[in-house]
Protein backbone atom coordinates (compact mmCIF):
# COMPACT_ATOMS: atom_id res chain seq x y z
CA UNK A 1 0.00 0.00 0.00
CA UNK A 2 2.98 2.09 0.58
CA UNK A 3 4.46 1.71 -2.62
CA UNK A 4 1.27 2.60 -4.05
CA UNK A 5 1.03 5.94 -2.83
CA UNK A 6 4.51 6.84 -3.00
CA UNK A 7 4.13 5.88 -7.30
CA UNK A 8 1.46 7.44 -7.50
CA UNK A 9 3.03 10.71 -5.52
CA UNK A 10 6.12 10.47 -7.70
CA UNK A 11 3.43 10.43 -10.99
CA UNK A 12 1.59 13.10 -9.64
CA UNK A 13 4.64 15.36 -8.76
CA UNK A 14 5.78 14.93 -12.20
CA UNK A 15 2.01 16.20 -13.50
CA UNK A 16 1.85 18.35 -11.23
CA UNK A 17 5.34 20.38 -12.24
CA UNK A 18 4.07 20.01 -15.89
CA UNK A 19 0.53 21.47 -15.65
CA UNK A 20 1.50 24.36 -12.87
CA UNK A 21 3.63 26.38 -15.75
CA UNK A 22 0.87 25.70 -18.77
CA UNK A 23 -1.74 26.44 -16.52
CA UNK A 24 -0.11 29.63 -15.62
CA UNK A 25 0.21 30.76 -18.91
CA UNK A 26 -2.83 30.12 -20.11
CA UNK A 27 -4.32 31.81 -16.86
CA UNK A 28 -2.42 34.92 -17.03
CA UNK A 29 -3.91 35.18 -20.86
CA UNK A 30 -7.69 34.10 -20.09
CA UNK A 31 -8.46 35.12 -16.43
CA UNK A 32 -7.14 38.62 -17.04
CA UNK A 33 -9.16 40.41 -14.81
CA UNK A 34 -9.97 43.74 -13.50
CA UNK A 35 -10.51 44.90 -9.89
CA UNK A 36 -14.26 45.33 -8.50
CA UNK A 37 -15.06 46.49 -5.13
CA UNK A 38 -11.86 44.86 -4.07
CA UNK A 39 -12.31 41.29 -5.77
CA UNK A 40 -10.63 40.17 -9.48
CA UNK A 41 -13.01 39.87 -12.20
CA UNK A 42 -11.91 37.73 -15.12
CA UNK A 43 -13.38 39.43 -18.07
CA UNK A 44 -14.35 35.79 -19.09
CA UNK A 45 -16.77 35.53 -17.37
CA UNK A 46 -18.53 38.47 -18.51
CA UNK A 47 -17.93 37.43 -21.78
CA UNK A 48 -19.31 34.06 -21.16
CA UNK A 49 -22.70 35.31 -19.34
CA UNK A 50 -23.12 38.42 -21.88
CA UNK A 51 -23.26 35.49 -24.71
CA UNK A 52 -25.91 33.96 -22.94
CA UNK A 53 -27.73 37.05 -22.77
CA UNK A 54 -27.04 38.03 -26.78
CA UNK A 55 -27.99 34.00 -26.99
CA UNK A 56 -31.42 34.34 -25.00
CA UNK A 57 -32.91 38.00 -26.53
CA UNK A 58 -31.63 37.05 -30.32
CA UNK A 59 -33.11 33.79 -30.25
CA UNK A 60 -36.53 35.20 -28.81
CA UNK A 61 -36.24 33.21 -25.29
CA UNK A 62 -35.63 29.77 -27.05
CA UNK A 63 -34.86 28.60 -23.45
CA UNK A 64 -38.94 29.25 -22.42
CA UNK A 65 -39.95 28.46 -25.86
CA UNK A 66 -38.21 25.60 -26.86
CA UNK A 67 -38.50 23.67 -23.62
CA UNK A 68 -41.35 21.64 -24.67
CA UNK A 69 -40.67 20.96 -28.12
CA UNK A 70 -37.12 19.77 -26.66
CA UNK A 71 -38.78 17.10 -24.56
CA UNK A 72 -40.90 15.93 -26.91
CA UNK A 73 -37.28 15.48 -29.88
CA UNK A 74 -36.13 12.86 -26.76
CA UNK A 75 -38.73 11.23 -26.01
CA UNK A 76 -41.10 11.37 -29.23
CA UNK A 77 -38.04 11.67 -31.39
CA UNK A 78 -39.00 12.53 -35.36
CA UNK A 79 -38.51 10.01 -38.15
CA UNK A 80 -34.66 9.82 -39.03
CA UNK A 81 -34.95 7.48 -41.91
CA UNK A 82 -31.05 7.36 -43.30
CA UNK A 83 -30.27 9.78 -41.35
CA UNK A 84 -26.26 10.66 -40.90
CA UNK A 85 -24.90 10.10 -37.39
CA UNK A 86 -24.20 7.65 -34.88
CA UNK A 87 -26.49 7.66 -32.10
CA UNK A 88 -30.32 8.77 -31.13
CA UNK A 89 -31.34 12.32 -29.74
CA UNK A 90 -31.55 10.82 -26.26
CA UNK A 91 -27.95 9.04 -25.93
CA UNK A 92 -26.41 12.12 -27.42
CA UNK A 93 -28.49 13.86 -24.42
CA UNK A 94 -27.15 11.30 -22.02
CA UNK A 95 -23.39 11.40 -23.54
CA UNK A 96 -23.20 14.91 -23.41
CA UNK A 97 -24.88 14.80 -19.44
CA UNK A 98 -22.42 12.19 -18.57
CA UNK A 99 -19.45 14.79 -19.04
CA UNK A 100 -21.13 17.87 -17.33
CA UNK A 101 -23.07 15.87 -14.36
CA UNK A 102 -20.17 14.54 -12.87
CA UNK A 103 -18.20 15.69 -9.78
CA UNK A 104 -18.71 19.24 -11.25
CA UNK A 105 -22.16 19.47 -9.47
CA UNK A 106 -21.26 17.14 -6.33
CA UNK A 107 -18.08 18.61 -5.44
CA UNK A 108 -17.74 22.13 -7.21
CA UNK A 109 -21.32 23.43 -5.86
CA UNK A 110 -19.83 23.43 -2.08
CA UNK A 111 -16.44 25.12 -3.39
CA UNK A 112 -18.26 27.59 -4.91
CA UNK A 113 -20.49 28.35 -1.75
CA UNK A 114 -17.11 28.05 0.26
CA UNK A 115 -15.45 30.73 -1.62
CA UNK A 116 -18.17 32.70 -2.48
CA UNK A 117 -20.49 32.41 0.04
CA UNK A 118 -24.31 30.98 -0.35
CA UNK A 119 -24.92 33.57 -3.07
CA UNK A 120 -22.95 31.89 -5.62
CA UNK A 121 -25.94 29.34 -6.14
CA UNK A 122 -27.95 32.06 -7.91
CA UNK A 123 -25.54 33.15 -9.95
CA UNK A 124 -25.29 29.87 -10.87
CA UNK A 125 -28.64 29.05 -11.73
CA UNK A 126 -28.55 32.24 -13.32
CA UNK A 127 -25.85 31.33 -15.89
CA UNK A 128 -27.56 27.97 -16.28
CA UNK A 129 -30.68 29.51 -17.53
CA UNK A 130 -29.21 31.29 -19.82
CA UNK A 131 -26.75 28.53 -20.82
CA UNK A 132 -29.29 27.45 -22.50
CA UNK A 133 -29.74 29.50 -25.55
CA UNK A 134 -25.98 29.14 -26.05
CA UNK A 135 -25.87 25.72 -25.48
CA UNK A 136 -28.50 25.62 -28.43
CA UNK A 137 -26.62 27.83 -30.95
CA UNK A 138 -23.55 25.81 -30.81
CA UNK A 139 -24.78 21.81 -30.90
CA UNK A 140 -27.03 23.31 -33.61
CA UNK A 141 -24.20 24.22 -35.64
CA UNK A 142 -21.99 21.05 -34.75
CA UNK A 143 -24.45 19.39 -36.39
CA UNK A 144 -24.96 21.27 -39.26
CA UNK A 145 -21.41 21.57 -39.69
CA UNK A 146 -20.20 18.08 -39.39
CA UNK A 147 -18.19 15.85 -41.44
CA UNK A 148 -19.04 12.00 -41.98
CA UNK A 149 -16.32 9.68 -42.61
CA UNK A 150 -15.56 6.99 -45.55
CA UNK A 151 -16.52 4.42 -42.57
CA UNK A 152 -19.61 6.00 -41.57
CA UNK A 153 -18.16 7.62 -38.42
CA UNK A 154 -19.53 11.03 -37.50
CA UNK A 155 -16.77 13.72 -36.69
CA UNK A 156 -17.59 17.59 -35.06
CA UNK A 157 -17.40 20.04 -32.96
CA UNK A 158 -16.87 23.83 -33.15
CA UNK A 159 -13.43 23.56 -34.62
CA UNK A 160 -15.84 22.73 -37.78
CA UNK A 161 -17.95 25.63 -37.89
CA UNK A 162 -15.02 28.39 -36.50
CA UNK A 163 -13.28 27.22 -39.97
CA UNK A 164 -16.05 26.94 -41.70
CA UNK A 165 -17.59 31.02 -40.74
CA UNK A 166 -13.60 32.29 -41.18
CA UNK A 167 -13.62 30.53 -44.43
CA UNK A 168 -16.55 32.21 -45.44
CA UNK A 169 -15.50 35.77 -44.63
CA UNK A 170 -12.10 35.34 -47.11
CA UNK A 171 -10.36 34.72 -43.42
CA UNK A 172 -9.25 31.23 -43.79
CA UNK A 173 -5.92 31.21 -42.06
CA UNK A 174 -7.54 33.05 -39.22
CA UNK A 175 -10.14 30.54 -38.73
CA UNK A 176 -7.72 27.58 -39.37
CA UNK A 177 -5.51 28.94 -36.58
CA UNK A 178 -8.86 29.42 -34.39
CA UNK A 179 -9.85 26.17 -35.16
CA UNK A 180 -6.56 24.60 -34.43
CA UNK A 181 -6.34 26.57 -30.83
CA UNK A 182 -9.40 25.33 -29.43
CA UNK A 183 -8.91 22.05 -30.76
CA UNK A 184 -5.75 22.27 -28.42
CA UNK A 185 -7.40 23.61 -25.29
CA UNK A 186 -10.24 20.55 -26.07
CA UNK A 187 -6.94 18.13 -26.00
CA UNK A 188 -6.04 19.97 -22.61
CA UNK A 189 -9.81 19.91 -20.68
CA UNK A 190 -9.97 16.41 -22.03
CA UNK A 191 -7.32 15.28 -18.74
CA UNK A 192 -9.95 14.75 -16.69
CA UNK A 193 -7.92 14.42 -13.40
CA UNK A 194 -10.60 16.24 -11.40
CA UNK A 195 -13.07 13.72 -11.23
CA UNK A 196 -10.95 10.59 -10.45
CA UNK A 197 -9.01 12.53 -7.86
CA UNK A 198 -12.67 13.76 -6.09
CA UNK A 199 -14.17 9.94 -6.48
CA UNK A 200 -11.04 8.64 -4.71
CA UNK A 201 -11.26 10.88 -2.28
CA UNK A 202 -14.26 10.00 -1.19
CA UNK A 203 -13.47 6.16 -1.49
CA UNK A 204 -10.81 7.23 0.81
CA UNK A 205 -13.27 9.08 3.31
CA UNK A 206 -15.59 6.10 3.10
CA UNK A 207 -13.31 3.04 3.43
CA UNK A 208 -10.29 4.24 5.05
CA UNK A 209 -7.94 2.98 2.05
CA UNK A 210 -5.14 5.37 0.49
CA UNK A 211 -4.26 3.63 -2.83
CA UNK A 212 -4.31 6.32 -5.55
CA UNK A 213 -2.55 4.65 -7.71
CA UNK A 214 -4.47 1.46 -7.76
CA UNK A 215 -8.06 3.22 -7.33
CA UNK A 216 -7.35 5.07 -10.78
CA UNK A 217 -5.51 3.01 -12.50
CA UNK A 218 -8.78 0.38 -11.97
CA UNK A 219 -10.98 3.85 -12.95
CA UNK A 220 -8.83 4.58 -16.41
CA UNK A 221 -8.53 0.91 -17.63
CA UNK A 222 -12.54 0.87 -17.91
CA UNK A 223 -12.18 4.48 -19.49
CA UNK A 224 -10.10 3.05 -21.74
CA UNK A 225 -12.26 0.38 -22.71
CA UNK A 226 -15.66 2.01 -23.13
CA UNK A 227 -13.91 4.82 -24.91
CA UNK A 228 -12.00 2.80 -27.38
CA UNK A 229 -15.19 1.49 -28.03
CA UNK A 230 -16.37 4.94 -30.02
CA UNK A 231 -19.19 6.88 -29.61
CA UNK A 232 -22.30 4.36 -29.81
CA UNK A 233 -20.63 2.66 -27.04
CA UNK A 234 -20.26 5.56 -24.97
CA UNK A 235 -24.02 6.58 -26.18
CA UNK A 236 -25.13 2.99 -24.92
CA UNK A 237 -23.31 3.23 -21.66
CA UNK A 238 -24.81 6.91 -20.81
CA UNK A 239 -28.20 6.15 -21.75
CA UNK A 240 -28.44 2.95 -19.10
CA UNK A 241 -26.32 4.96 -16.51
CA UNK A 242 -27.17 8.44 -16.49
CA UNK A 243 -30.29 8.21 -15.65
CA UNK A 244 -29.49 5.32 -12.87
CA UNK A 245 -27.22 7.47 -11.08
CA UNK A 246 -29.55 11.03 -11.18
CA UNK A 247 -32.37 8.76 -9.62
CA UNK A 248 -30.01 7.72 -7.11
CA UNK A 249 -28.49 10.86 -6.19
CA UNK A 250 -30.90 13.40 -6.40
CA UNK A 251 -33.56 10.81 -4.88
CA UNK A 252 -31.55 11.14 -1.53
CA UNK A 253 -31.62 14.78 -2.21
CA UNK A 254 -34.86 15.44 -2.23
CA UNK A 255 -35.53 13.31 0.58
CA UNK A 256 -33.37 15.55 3.18
CA UNK A 257 -34.80 18.84 1.41
CA UNK A 258 -37.94 17.14 2.33
CA UNK A 259 -37.36 16.32 5.64
CA UNK A 260 -35.34 20.23 6.43
CA UNK A 261 -38.71 21.78 4.32
CA UNK A 262 -39.19 24.58 7.40
CA UNK A 263 -36.17 25.53 7.11
CA UNK A 264 -35.91 25.97 2.97
CA UNK A 265 -37.31 29.72 3.20
CA UNK A 266 -34.47 30.23 5.33
CA UNK A 267 -31.60 28.96 3.10
CA UNK A 268 -33.39 31.10 -0.30
CA UNK A 269 -32.71 33.76 1.84
CA UNK A 270 -29.55 33.54 2.41
CA UNK A 271 -28.97 32.52 -0.97
CA UNK A 272 -30.43 35.94 -2.19
CA UNK A 273 -28.82 38.22 0.47
CA UNK A 274 -25.40 36.44 -0.58
CA UNK A 275 -25.72 36.96 -3.99
CA UNK A 276 -26.29 40.72 -3.72
CA UNK A 277 -23.96 41.56 -0.98
CA UNK A 278 -26.03 41.97 1.43
CA UNK A 279 -23.71 39.25 3.14
CA UNK A 280 -19.75 39.69 3.41
CA UNK A 281 -19.56 36.39 2.98
CA UNK A 282 -17.30 35.45 -0.02
CA UNK A 283 -16.35 38.81 -1.18
CA UNK A 284 -20.25 40.07 -1.45
CA UNK A 285 -21.86 40.14 -4.55
CA UNK A 286 -18.81 40.22 -7.33
CA UNK A 287 -17.07 37.21 -5.46
CA UNK A 288 -20.57 34.95 -4.98
CA UNK A 289 -20.64 36.07 -9.10
CA UNK A 290 -17.45 34.96 -10.34
CA UNK A 291 -17.28 31.95 -8.09
CA UNK A 292 -20.91 30.86 -8.98
CA UNK A 293 -19.60 31.82 -13.16
CA UNK A 294 -17.24 30.00 -12.83
CA UNK A 295 -18.47 26.67 -11.11
CA UNK A 296 -21.10 26.90 -13.69
CA UNK A 297 -19.06 27.16 -16.76
CA UNK A 298 -17.48 23.80 -15.36
CA UNK A 299 -20.66 22.25 -14.64
CA UNK A 300 -22.74 22.99 -17.93
CA UNK A 301 -19.86 24.03 -20.09
CA UNK A 302 -22.03 26.57 -21.75
CA UNK A 303 -20.03 28.64 -24.37
CA UNK A 304 -17.61 26.46 -24.13
CA UNK A 305 -18.47 24.04 -26.89
CA UNK A 306 -17.59 20.72 -25.75
CA UNK A 307 -20.74 19.08 -25.38
CA UNK A 308 -21.38 20.11 -29.32
CA UNK A 309 -19.01 17.70 -29.81
CA UNK A 310 -20.84 14.97 -28.75
CA UNK A 311 -23.85 16.45 -30.09
CA UNK A 312 -22.54 16.33 -33.42
CA UNK A 313 -22.96 12.21 -33.65
CA UNK A 314 -26.83 12.19 -33.41
CA UNK A 315 -28.65 10.44 -36.62
CA UNK A 316 -30.48 13.19 -38.16
CA UNK A 317 -31.67 15.12 -41.22
CA UNK A 318 -31.81 18.60 -39.33
CA UNK A 319 -29.58 20.39 -37.00
CA UNK A 320 -31.70 22.18 -35.24
CA UNK A 321 -33.84 19.33 -33.62
CA UNK A 322 -30.73 18.64 -31.54
CA UNK A 323 -29.86 22.10 -30.62
CA UNK A 324 -33.66 22.08 -29.11
CA UNK A 325 -32.12 18.32 -27.32
CA UNK A 326 -28.91 20.23 -25.83
CA UNK A 327 -30.81 23.25 -24.41
CA UNK A 328 -31.90 21.09 -21.76
CA UNK A 329 -28.56 20.35 -20.62
CA UNK A 330 -27.81 23.26 -19.03
CA UNK A 331 -31.66 23.14 -17.17
CA UNK A 332 -30.54 19.90 -15.98
CA UNK A 333 -27.46 20.00 -14.73
CA UNK A 334 -26.89 23.55 -12.96
CA UNK A 335 -30.71 24.51 -12.60
CA UNK A 336 -31.68 21.20 -11.27
CA UNK A 337 -28.84 19.19 -10.02
CA UNK A 338 -26.62 21.75 -8.63
CA UNK A 339 -29.25 23.83 -7.13
CA UNK A 340 -30.32 20.64 -5.18
CA UNK A 341 -26.94 20.15 -3.94
CA UNK A 342 -26.45 23.14 -2.82
CA UNK A 343 -29.66 23.32 -1.05
CA UNK A 344 -28.20 20.19 1.07
CA UNK A 345 -25.00 21.12 1.76
CA UNK A 346 -26.92 25.56 2.97
CA UNK A 347 -29.61 22.99 4.81
CA UNK A 348 -27.50 21.09 6.74
CA UNK A 349 -24.81 24.03 7.06
CA UNK A 350 -22.08 21.65 6.15
CA UNK A 351 -20.28 24.13 4.35
CA UNK A 352 -20.06 25.99 7.33
CA UNK A 353 -16.70 25.31 8.95
CA UNK A 354 -14.62 25.41 5.63
CA UNK A 355 -15.66 29.33 4.55
CA UNK A 356 -12.58 30.54 2.94
CA UNK A 357 -10.74 27.82 2.97
CA UNK A 358 -9.40 27.46 -0.91
CA UNK A 359 -8.11 24.16 -0.52
CA UNK A 360 -11.33 22.16 0.87
CA UNK A 361 -12.26 19.33 -0.36
CA UNK A 362 -15.55 19.85 -2.04
CA UNK A 363 -16.83 16.04 -2.39
CA UNK A 364 -16.32 15.69 1.86
CA UNK A 365 -18.50 18.66 2.41
CA UNK A 366 -21.51 17.15 0.30
CA UNK A 367 -20.77 13.81 2.13
CA UNK A 368 -20.54 15.72 5.25
CA UNK A 369 -24.07 17.04 3.94
CA UNK A 370 -25.90 13.91 2.92
CA UNK A 371 -24.21 12.34 6.77
CA UNK A 372 -26.16 14.40 8.89
CA UNK A 373 -29.46 12.79 7.82
CA UNK A 374 -28.28 9.45 6.51
CA UNK A 375 -24.98 8.15 8.51
CA UNK A 376 -24.70 5.51 5.48
CA UNK A 377 -24.97 7.71 2.87
CA UNK A 378 -21.38 8.28 2.60
CA UNK A 379 -21.39 4.51 1.50
CA UNK A 380 -24.25 5.68 -1.71
CA UNK A 381 -22.13 8.97 -2.36
CA UNK A 382 -19.10 7.23 -3.21
CA UNK A 383 -20.81 4.97 -5.82
CA UNK A 384 -22.63 8.00 -7.36
CA UNK A 385 -19.71 9.99 -7.59
CA UNK A 386 -17.79 7.17 -9.03
CA UNK A 387 -19.88 6.23 -11.42
CA UNK A 388 -20.56 9.91 -12.01
CA UNK A 389 -16.58 10.16 -12.61
CA UNK A 390 -16.58 7.37 -14.61
CA UNK A 391 -18.87 8.70 -17.30
CA UNK A 392 -17.62 12.29 -16.85
CA UNK A 393 -14.17 10.94 -17.67
CA UNK A 394 -15.53 9.03 -20.76
CA UNK A 395 -16.75 11.82 -22.68
CA UNK A 396 -13.73 14.31 -22.07
CA UNK A 397 -11.80 11.47 -23.34
CA UNK A 398 -14.03 10.84 -26.77
CA UNK A 399 -13.82 14.99 -26.99
CA UNK A 400 -10.29 14.88 -26.91
CA UNK A 401 -10.20 12.14 -29.06
CA UNK A 402 -12.46 14.30 -31.55
CA UNK A 403 -10.31 17.13 -30.99
CA UNK A 404 -7.15 15.17 -32.21
CA UNK A 405 -9.11 14.07 -34.59
CA UNK A 406 -9.60 17.51 -36.66
CA UNK A 407 -6.03 17.90 -36.12
CA UNK A 408 -5.42 14.59 -37.96
CA UNK A 409 -8.14 13.99 -40.40
CA UNK A 410 -9.77 11.63 -38.69
CA UNK A 411 -6.92 9.17 -38.22
CA UNK A 412 -8.37 5.90 -36.60
CA UNK A 413 -4.74 4.84 -35.44
CA UNK A 414 -3.82 8.06 -33.94
CA UNK A 415 -7.58 7.83 -32.21
CA UNK A 416 -6.24 4.79 -30.45
CA UNK A 417 -2.80 6.17 -29.48
CA UNK A 418 -4.26 9.54 -27.91
CA UNK A 419 -6.74 7.81 -25.78
CA UNK A 420 -4.72 4.41 -24.42
CA UNK A 421 -1.72 7.42 -23.16
CA UNK A 422 -4.70 9.81 -22.05
CA UNK A 423 -5.81 7.32 -19.72
CA UNK A 424 -2.24 6.26 -18.65
CA UNK A 425 -1.83 9.73 -17.39
CA UNK A 426 -5.14 9.75 -15.67
CA UNK A 427 -3.71 6.93 -13.43
CA UNK A 428 -2.01 9.69 -11.58
CA UNK A 429 -5.36 11.51 -11.19
CA UNK A 430 -5.75 10.30 -7.72
CA UNK A 431 -2.56 12.15 -5.86
CA UNK A 432 -2.70 15.82 -7.88
CA UNK A 433 -3.35 18.92 -5.86
CA UNK A 434 -6.92 19.86 -6.08
CA UNK A 435 -6.13 23.66 -6.97
CA UNK A 436 -3.65 22.77 -9.41
CA UNK A 437 -6.15 20.69 -10.88
CA UNK A 438 -9.15 23.01 -11.17
CA UNK A 439 -6.93 25.73 -12.55
CA UNK A 440 -5.34 23.58 -14.96
CA UNK A 441 -9.41 22.43 -16.23
CA UNK A 442 -10.34 26.08 -15.53
CA UNK A 443 -8.14 27.02 -17.79
CA UNK A 444 -8.03 25.37 -20.72
CA UNK A 445 -12.11 25.17 -20.48
CA UNK A 446 -12.52 29.30 -20.65
CA UNK A 447 -9.67 29.11 -22.93
CA UNK A 448 -12.17 27.00 -25.52
CA UNK A 449 -14.93 29.63 -25.15
CA UNK A 450 -13.18 32.43 -26.54
CA UNK A 451 -13.15 31.51 -29.84
CA UNK A 452 -16.07 29.10 -29.82
CA UNK A 453 -18.40 32.21 -28.43
CA UNK A 454 -16.57 34.74 -31.26
CA UNK A 455 -17.97 32.60 -33.72
CA UNK A 456 -21.13 32.13 -32.75
CA UNK A 457 -21.96 35.80 -32.58
CA UNK A 458 -20.85 36.02 -35.89
CA UNK A 459 -23.14 32.81 -36.83
CA UNK A 460 -25.94 34.22 -35.13
CA UNK A 461 -28.02 35.71 -38.35
CA UNK A 462 -27.38 32.61 -40.14
CA UNK A 463 -28.78 30.30 -36.60
CA UNK A 464 -31.33 33.02 -36.34
CA UNK A 465 -32.53 32.05 -40.24
CA UNK A 466 -32.57 28.72 -39.19
CA UNK A 467 -34.58 28.51 -36.34
CA UNK A 468 -37.39 30.60 -38.27
CA UNK A 469 -37.28 28.29 -40.85
CA UNK A 470 -37.42 25.17 -38.69
CA UNK A 471 -40.24 26.38 -36.43
CA UNK A 472 -42.25 27.18 -39.50
CA UNK A 473 -41.86 23.86 -41.37
CA UNK A 474 -42.58 22.22 -37.56
CA UNK A 475 -45.41 24.74 -36.61
CA UNK A 476 -43.26 25.62 -33.48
Amino acid sequence: MMDDVENSTSLADTINNTLSPVSDFVASIIFYSVDVGGVSLPLVVVWLMLAGVVMTVSLRFINFRGFRHAVSMVFNPHDQHGADGEISHFQALSAALSGTIGLGNIASVPIAIVIGGPGAVFWMILAGFFGMATKFAECAMAVKYRKILPDGRSIGGPMYYIEAEFKRRGLKTIGKGAAIFFALMTIGGSASFFQINQSHAQFSNVTGISAPLTFATIMSALVAFVALGGIKRIGLMASRLVPFMAILYLGAAIIIIALNISALPDAFVTIFKSAFGLEAAGGGLVGALINGMRRATYSSEAGVGSAAIAHSAVKTNEPLTEGYVALLEPFIDTVVVCTITALVVILTGAYEPFMYQEDAVGIQITSNAFAETFAWFPAILLISSTLFAFTSVVSWVFYGAQAVGYLTNGSKQIDIIFKVVLCVLLCASAALSVSSILDFIDSMIFAMAIPNILVLYLMLPEIKRDVKAYELKHNI
